[in-house]
């Protein structure tokens, strides 16, 4: 029977039942990043970070990709994919990285720095992507910048990936887009160091993103996937994680999976009043939302072709570069 929601819409008993059966009848697929809502991943077809999901987005087979993502995501998918129908959620559900490098200025800092090329973070716009000469993702930063070695290098839109990256492929010249994710960079390094102090034998997994105080403490700086793969493969009973919470359900279901438990501790953010370490962006997408993009295939996601087609080429180039 059906019941009566938030604005007045009415939503099956079972919702996710009827999620699946209009995933078919629509002939979808369902892509969802690790930081969605854990009954939303579970309804999934593939779950996996940005660069996993870059890479299922070029082996679709359904006319409908649903993406539970943010923005930008959904953008790549689309150039990825000319002729599906891309759709999303909530079309709110955008990305601080994204917004935060406007493309106009954008183009205006690249027109300060004639003859250095380009690498961006997979988390910015279509247009921003269009400018690039590579992507890359917190997966394969390190690898896509050692592509232009010896060349001036702008790196967009994290500050705080682009110091990474220069510490790992050994570059202090990098022209550097000073942008900052809203969730790493609320992560204190300070309360951060009285939890290790708490739990002597935890081991820190960090990503990237975050500020260099917070990584200074981590045993482990990687991506998503990777972080996930290490909270499994560790031999730490305790784990203190700075990155979306998003990725306990799926680090919690891998040690289900090989009889392991472990405790699984979110990294202390700047202000313990509120979830601030917990993307608002991602968790626009609730199953409501879901459920009526699926019934109405919308909101959709568009690229200008114009834009599609120059935006494609770095993607390619990294999916390539990633094989």
């Amino acid at each position: 029977m059906d019941q009566l929601a938030p604005g007045a819409e009415t939503f099956p008993a079972d919702l996710e039942a009827a999620i699946r059966e209009l995933k078919e009848e629509q002939n979808a697929v369902l892509l969802a990043h690790y930081y969605q809502e854990s009954e939303v991943q579970d309804l999934a077809d593939f779950v996996g970070d940005s660069l996993a999901l870059a890479q299922a987005a070029t082996d679709v087979e359904r006319d409908v990709i649903v993406f539970c993502g943010v923005h930008f995501m959904a953008e790549t998918a689309k150039i990825l994919n000319p002729d599906r129908k891309v759709v999303i959620p909530d079309l709110a559900a955008g990305c601080s990285l994204a917004d935060g490098c406007p493309p106009d200025e954008f183009q205006a800092f690249i027109d300060q720095h004639p003859g250095a090329k380009v690498l961006t973070y997979i988390n910015c716009s279509a247009d921003v992507k269009a400018m690039s000469d590579l992507i890359c993702t917190s997966s394969n930063a390190v690898k896509m910048a050692q592509q232009f070695e010896g060349q001036p290098l702008i790196v967009a839109p994290d500050r705080h990936l682009a110091r990474w990256i220069g510490q790992q492929a050994g570059r202090d010249d990098l022209i550097v887009w000073q942008g900052a994710c809203i969730v790493h960079e609320q992560f204190s390094a300070k309360e951060l160091m009285k939890l290790r102090v708490r739990h002597p034998g935890a081991e820190v997994l960090a990503h990237p993103e975050c500020d260099q105080a917070v990584l200074d403490q981590a045993d482990l700086i990687a991506s998503t996937s990777g972080i996930i793969a290490r909270a499994v493969a560790s031999p730490a009973d305790t784990l203190i994680i700075a990155t979306e919470d998003g990725v306990f359900h799926q680090i919690e279901k891998k040690l289900r999976a090989e009889g392991k438990k472990k405790t699984l501790i979110q990294a202390p953010g700047l202000d313990e009043s509120c979830a601030c370490n917990r993307c608002p962006f991602m968790r626009l997408n609730t199953l409501e939302k879901l459920y009526l993009c699926l019934r109405d295939l919308a909101p959709e996601v568009t690229v200008p072709e114009e834009t599609r087609v120059r935006a494609l080429a770095p993607i390619q180039r990294m999916l390539e570069l990633s094989a």
